[in-house]
């Protein structure tokens, strides 16, 4: 894909995203993959979050199932990120979007909010949950795919 590219949205694609969540182990990680997967290989894809979290297995279950791994990387917050530039900052929760926004304030990167539900939340059998967690798995597949994959591409 050359940088002229334009994506679905008439766009260009952006040559670095980072998604951002509360804690890096859910919404972002997610994002990260997906967009990894996605997206042309010359995309530089990256999470973070905004405090300290842990890592969750259901995360792991339900990107197992579409073919992603996160092997053993482990949730990382804006100030353990090795890049700072980034083109595009997509944020899935609202302390996130509050965070990218002071983060940017200065320059010019486009801040962008996709807001998405905490799985974290949902009750009931272990399928119940996973069930909350493929939701936001698949709603973050599709704006991804809406909002930054090139017509044409993939």
């Amino acid at each position: 894909m050359t940088g002229a590219e334009e994506t679905s949205k008439g766009r260009r694609m952006p040559g670095a995203i980072l998604f951002i969540c509360g804690m890096n182990a859910i919404r972002s990680p997610m994002a990260e993959l997906i967009a990894r997967k996605l997206l042309p290989q010359g995309v530089y894809v990256a999470s973070a979050g905004v405090r300290s979290g842990e890592r969750d297995p259901f995360v792991d279950v339900v990107l197992e199932e579409i073919g992603l791994s996160l092997g053993r990387r482990q949730p990382q917050t804006l100030d353990d990120l090795e890049d700072d530039f980034f083109d595009l900052v997509v944020t899935l929760a609202p302390e996130a979007h509050h965070a990218a926004l002071e983060l940017t304030r200065s320059s010019a990167v486009e801040v962008v909010y996709w807001p998405m539900p905490d799985p974290t939340v949902a009750t009931g059998t272990r399928e119940q949950i996973l069930g909350a967690y493929r939701e936001v798995r698949d709603r973050i597949e599709r704006r991804i795919r809406e909002e930054l994959v090139a017509t044409g591409s993939r």
